[in-house]
C-alpha cells in the first residue's frame, strides 16, 4: 500500500478535519460570548472513532477493516446544555481561550507530521 492511501495518511487527514471543526466551534463560541441564550458548541471525534474501531476489531483486524473504521468515524458538533450566567449564555471565555491555544498546538503537531511524511516521500522520489 502506498503512503498517500495508507491508514496513517487517512488518520492524519481525519485529525486535521476534526481540529479544523473544533477551531471553528471555539471561534463561534468566542464571538458569541456576549450573546444571550447562546450555548457553547463543541466537536467530538474520539468516541466515534473508538466505537468504529471496536466494531471493526470484532470483524477482524485487517487493514481494510481499520481503514473502513477510520472512514466511517464522524466528526460531530454538539451544544452544551449548561449555562452559569444570568443571561443563559454558556460560554466560559477563559476556557475557550485555553482550548484555542491547545487546539493550535495540536494543529501544529499534525501539520508537522504531515510535512515530515511528505518530506520522506519527496526524498524517496528524488533518489
Amino acid at each position: 500500500m502506498d503512503f498517500l492511501s495508507s491508514n496513517t495518511s487517512l488518520m492524519l487527514q481525519k485529525s486535521m478535519d476534526y481540529l479544523w471543526t473544533k477551531q471553528s466551534c471555539i471561534l463561534d463560541n468566542v464571538s458569541n460570548a456576549e450573546t444571550p441564550n447562546y450555548k457553547t458548541k463543541y466537536a467530538t471525534f474520539e468516541e466515534s472513532l473508538q466505537q468504529a474501531i471496536q466494531s471493526a476489531s470484532k470483524q477482524g483486524t485487517s487493514t481494510k477493516e481499520i481503514r473502513s473504521a477510520i472512514e466511517d468515524s464522524e466528526i460531530k458538533v454538539a451544544q452544551a446544555e449548561e449555562s452559569t450566567r444570568m443571561d443563559d449564555n454558556g460560554v466560559n471565555i477563559t476556557e475557550q481561550m485555553v482550548e484555542m491555544a491547545r487546539n493550535g498546538y495540536q494543529l501544529q503537531y499534525v501539520m508537522q507530521a504531515i510535512s515530515s511524511d511528505f518530506s520522506l516521500l519527496r526524498t524517496a522520489i528524488g533518489k
